[in-house]
């Protein structure tokens, strides 16, 4: 058993801020949004829109009949278990892995909420060019389980250079 007393979960504080940011803008597009309808911030580029996704990233079966809700909530309920006891488990000191860890544990979160409450994902973020090239909407949950990945990417290649060069200093 981890001592809780020195591990990172104080960053669990940072996973309540991005549940928090993220059921508040949903809430805010669902109440001031048509659906589908965009609503520029920078034309040609950057719009509001409101759009539901039943399934994963990018539509992952989201036509599949209804089964991959309960199948995204189990996955979600224990990728979150893992990520609560894998920063239980962090020394205090570490800042970029914890980082990550509630970055993606918050997204996780507030997409898992969406799916138990609503049966989908509430999107409203659309990145595009012009009219001919769309990414597929997305929300605060998505971009901070992302940002969260690739900052345990960074992490994973240039982190454990810190910690290599910290045990030649002491041994």
């Amino acid at each position: 058993m981890p001592d809780l007393r020195n591990g990172s979960l104080r960053w669990l504080l940072l996973s309540a801020l991005i549940i928090g940011l993220d059921l508040l803008s949903k809430w805010f597009a669902e109440a001031n949004l048509q659906m589908y309808q965009q609503v520029p911030v920078i034309d040609g580029l950057f719009s509001f829109t409101l759009a539901y996704n039943p399934g994963a990233a990018f539509s992952f079966l989201a036509n599949a009949g209804g089964w991959q809700r309960w199948f995204f909530v189990a996955i979600a309920v224990g990728v979150s278990g893992m990520l609560i006891v894998w920063l239980a488990r962090l020394p205090r000191q570490k800042i970029m892995e914890p980082l990550a860890l509630a970055l993606i544990l918050g997204g996780a979160l507030g997409n898992l909420y969406d799916r138990i409450v609503h049966g989908h994902v509430v999107d409203f973020i659309l990145v595009h060019w012009q009219q001919s090239w769309f990414f597929p909407a997305f929300n605060i949950a998505d971009s901070a389980i992302t940002v969260g990945a690739a900052l345990l990417i960074l992490d994973m290649f240039f982190g454990g250079k810190n910690k290599a060069e910290a045990d030649a200093k002491v041994g």
